[in-house]
């Protein structure tokens, strides 16, 4: 029978697939605030990146022709040199600051998505702007794995629609989690603990991205920006009560309950 710990890591992974299939990135939002709890803060994030490459690599076929090879490439370039410095500060860090750090990054998040009912349309700093956005994005990339938020919340600001969004972050997360794998690599964060930990997530990962891709061709534009981000402040609301001593078997059933009400909403959205 598995143990609590490895239940917490497999319904972690398989939230954040579904996340990551339902809005192209998302694996570490969600997982992350629950995997802190019971793996170390660098087997933690390299796990991130693990899933998130599995995810992404599994569901970028579909969404390859809305990727605009002339918009994204600056904000990759931006996010490729941003990832060895989040790569470096991920070796340093103290462990409790950076639990911290994440916490209060993963809330602002959440936070600004779920108030932000505004549709302005920024239109001022051009490619320049979409670079430096992807600098700061490869620097929480190597960091913490979590190379998607940046980028998806200045989508959301540029007011481009949901193909065009999914095809600009899923493009940049995956060539920026790519080269943070490596960079990770390099740094000697792969780890036996890792690949343990790895073997348990990763099914939970593909099987939630697979169902989470299914739900995505449902949404529209609106229900995309809704639905997809309400999961973040009910996950780390989950993780909490986890840590005070809820089981993982909990989690699981409280997952699995999502999944049904997430496809439910978005089958009568279509």
């Amino acid at each position: 029978m598995l143990s609590d710990v490895a239940l917490m890591v497999l319904g972690g992974a398989f939230a954040g697939g579904f996340i990551s299939g339902l809005a192209g990135f998302g694996t570490g939002l969600v997982a992350l605030g629950i995997w802190l709890h019971v793996l170390a803060p660098a087997t933690a994030a390299t796990l991130v990146v693990v899933c998130s490459v599995a995810s992404q690599a599994q569901t970028i076929p579909a969404i390859w022709h809305a990727i605009d090879r002339a918009r994204i490439w600056l904000m990759l370039a931006g996010g490729l040199l941003g990832v060895p410095v989040g790569t470096r500060l991920l070796t340093h860090l103290d462990p409790a600051a950076f639990r911290l750090g994440m916490g209060v990054l993963l809330l602002a998040y959440s936070g600004f998505m779920l108030l932000s009912r505004f549709r302005a349309r920024i239109t001022w700093g051009g490619r320049l702007a979409d670079g430096a956005v992807g600098f700061a994005g490869g620097i929480l990339g190597g960091l913490a794995g979590l190379s998607g938020p940046l980028p998806t919340v200045w989508a959301t600001l540029r007011g481009w629609g949901k193909d065009e969004r999914r095809g600009v972050f899923q493009a940049f997360n995956l060539a920026v989690l790519s080269a943070v794998a490596v960079a990770h690599a390099a740094s000697g964060l792969l780890t036996a603990e890792l690949g343990r930990v790895a073997v348990l997530a990763l099914p939970g990962t593909l099987a939630g991205t697979w169902l989470g891709s299914h739900a995505y061709r449902r949404l529209s534009d609106k229900r995309f920006h809704e639905v997809v981000l309400r999961p973040r402040l009910r996950s780390h609301g989950s993780a909490n009560r986890l840590r005070f001593g809820w089981t993982a078997r909990w989690s699981m059933r409280r997952i699995m309950a999502r999944v049904t009400m997430a496809s439910d909403t978005s089958g009568r959205c279509s």
